[in-house]
């Protein structure tokens, strides 16, 4: 009996106690009553007693769509706590699938699942009828319901956009952002005015529509006015832009650009007219743009501002300012700009008449290196090292990760490689990052090798920089330095010989060597911060002498 209360050598108190804690994820989209957050709340917690866990910290994503983790700071910040090592904790409590998210692609659902598991941290769904413990029939039973996640945005995006489709045929609008000169009606299910809607203003009944009417008189001069100068008066855009700026007339209290004058001569409202469904965003996808025949109209809705026959004349002139010019032929005119320069950039490209912008060419043939192969031209400008970018990311994060593994490995220190991959955690404390500096070509035959990175904005921790040979095709040496090193000079940092021997940098010819030279900063750091803050001696003022009460000895 004496030797159960003895605490055997080896027991770890403080894993075990880290065993019983627990994190919670909520997350809730719409204001359904079914997922809201204290719901989820509720079942999670009777989960977390049944099974003796301790709650010790909330990660919460309201008014969230699950399709991306983008816009999801209470899921961003959970990942980042569990991949730096600051997630105090070994579970992760989530109500069920959907609430983990609704990702299209169910391999990013299971991606970051993946993440959490790999840190050593279980992620459990509590409302779901199988256990989340990596047998048959959970990996089965968690990859349909992700499946049916995914799938249940998809058809809800089709009958919302069904939905819409009909009400506007009807002549109502659908959401966007007001256009100017125009001011929205709140109608009920009979078509009776409710009154107006201010910015930012919506219905409160799904039975209620919304419908466009004229704004004040005078925002609707200016919307005839900026049609009789672009049709009669022949002035472009930035003509029209200047005038009105020039006249203190802003657009919602935002001065004119050129890019809205041209909106305002496209908009069928000011000719009555409701127009949906001319672009079209896929849930996870690109947007596009739909061909005229799928446009859904709603005509005579409004009472128009414009004349029909004047808007038309402009919907005229602006095709006609818009050339098509076949692929041969375009190409045929860089080469002839290219002849009569003698080289080419992005910035000759624009600023060459007669010939198209730089982004109209890269939307036909790519990137300009692309370009300038079909043109048979080479560039003064080193291009190689842009081509070779991808890989050599992957070589940094396959050095980020054997760096990692030996850690663990050989010193039982836990190293966690951050979702970037060129970079790692140690025990929580010392950052490593991994950077690939360039070999700079020579400007003179007595010029000392030079070497170029990209280090952004790191300043904490080491730097573990990878040198490249000559042809910067592989690496030459290791060279580990201190991150606070070069701060000043920006995000791109020049190393040579001479400018490393002042400073605190070590280069070595193998990752093993660098592997040693992490495990003496990692001591280093450890006992380079004084356990008490050292106070600043105070030089005392000469005078009489004090008792040891303070007061002055008389």
């Amino acid at each position: 009996m004496v030797n159960a209360l003895v605490i055997r050598r080896g027991t770890q108190l403080a894993k075990a106690q880290k065993a019983l804690r627990a994190a919670q994820y909520v997350r809730m989209s719409t204001d359904f009553q079914r997922y809201s957050i204290q719901n989820q709340a509720a079942a999670i917690a009777a989960y977390a007693q049944q099974r003796n866990l301790t709650i010790v910290r909330t990660y919460v994503d309201e008014g969230r769509s699950g399709l991306r983790i983008k816009g999801r700071p209470g899921l961003m910040e959970l990942i980042e706590d569990v991949q730096s090592g600051n997630a105090e904790f070994d579970h992760i409590l989530v109500y069920d699938v959907s609430r983990w998210g609704r990702f299209q692609d169910v391999d990013e659902s299971a991606h970051y699942e993946f993440v959490c598991k790999r840190n050593g941290i279980k992620v459990a769904y509590c409302a779901e009828q199988f256990d989340n413990d990596g047998s048959l029939l959970s990996s089965i039973f968690k990859n349909i319901k992700r499946v049916m996640a995914a799938e249940y945005s998809r058809e809800l995006g089709v009958k919302v956009h069904t939905g819409q489709s009909r009400v506007a045929g009807l002549g109502y609008r659908v959401g966007g952002p007001l256009t100017f000169g125009l001011r929205r009606e709140l109608v009920d299910e009979s078509a009776r005015s409710k009154g107006r809607l201010t910015k930012g203003e919506r219905k409160a009944l799904h039975t209620d529509r919304v419908r466009l009417q004229r704004g004040p008189d005078k925002e609707t001069a200016v919307v005839r006015r900026i049609f009789h100068q672009f049709v009669i008066e022949r002035k472009s855009y930035s003509q029209i832009t200047r005038e009105l700026n020039r006249a203190k007339v802003t657009n919602q209290g935002r001065p004119w650009s050129g890019a809205m004058i041209r909106i305002i001569l496209m908009n069928e409202n000011y000719i009555g007219n409701i127009v949906y469904n001319r672009t079209t965003r896929p849930i996870g996808q690109k947007l596009v743009n739909n061909p005229q025949d799928r446009w859904i109209r709603g005509l005579a809705v409004i009472d128009p501002i414009v004349d029909p026959n004047l808007f038309a004349r402009a919907q005229k002139i602006m095709a006609e300012r818009r050339i098509q010019i076949p692929e041969d032929q375009m190409l045929l005119r860089l080469r002839t700009a290219l002849h009569r320069k003698g080289k080419l950039s992005w910035t000759i490209i624009n600023n060459t008449p007669g010939l198209p912008s730089a982004g109209t060419y890269a939307e036909h043939f790519g990137p300009l290196r692309k370009i300038y192969a079909l043109l048979g031209y080479e560039p003064g400008r080193y291009c190689d090292w842009i081509d070779s970018r991808v890989f050599w990311s992957d070589v940094l994060a396959k050095h980020a990760n054997q760096v990692a593994e030996t850690l663990r490995i050989e010193q039982s220190i836990k190293a966690v490689v951050e979702q970037s991959g060129a970079g790692l955690m140690v025990n929580g404390k010392l950052k490593i990052t991994f950077l690939v500096a360039r070999r700079l070509p020579k400007r003179g035959p007595n010029e000392s090798p030079h070497w170029r990175a990209f280090r952004g904005k790191t300043s904490a921790g080491v730097l573990v920089v990878l040198r490249l040979n000559e042809l910067n095709t592989a690496v030459k040496n290791y060279l580990v330095i201190p991150a606070s090193w070069g701060t000043g000079t920006g995000a791109w940092v020049t190393l040579s010989d001479s400018v490393l021997a002042r400073e605190n940098a070590v280069r070595v010819d193998s990752l093993d060597e660098v592997i040693r030279q992490i495990k003496t900063r990692l001591l280093e750091y450890d006992y380079a911060a004084p356990t008490k803050p050292t106070l600043k001696n105070k030089r005392r003022k000469l005078g009489r002498p004090k008792t040891k009460n303070g007061r002055v000895r008389h």
